[in-house]
């Protein structure tokens, strides 16, 4: 009976919060590289609606955005999945 009692206070000390400072920092750098890919996606039209512009297939919309964007759900999914050591 007595182990009983202590096998449970150990497991209700193991609950906590899920994410603690590290992976709230991970989380906050994911979402500034997400951001900056949208914000670098952004632009390439025309003043003038009857005259093309080519600025809309530059290198920075169509290969680097994408892949800071990409770059940032990775780092996203790594903040939720990493687990921090714990000292025992």
């Amino acid at each position: 009976m007595a182990v009983l009692g202590q096998n449970q206070k150990n497991e209700e000390k193991e609950f906590g919060f899920a994410f603690n400072k590290t992976n709230y920092t991970i989380l906050i750098v994911g979402l500034v590289v997400i951001i900056m890919g949208f914000i670098l996606m952004i632009g390439g039209g025309s003043d003038d609606p009857d005259v093309f512009s080519d600025a809309l297939f530059g290198f920075r919309r169509l290969t680097l955005a994408p892949i800071l964007i990409l770059a940032g759900y990775v780092i996203e999914i790594f903040a939720i999945m990493y687990r921090p050591k714990q000292i025992s």
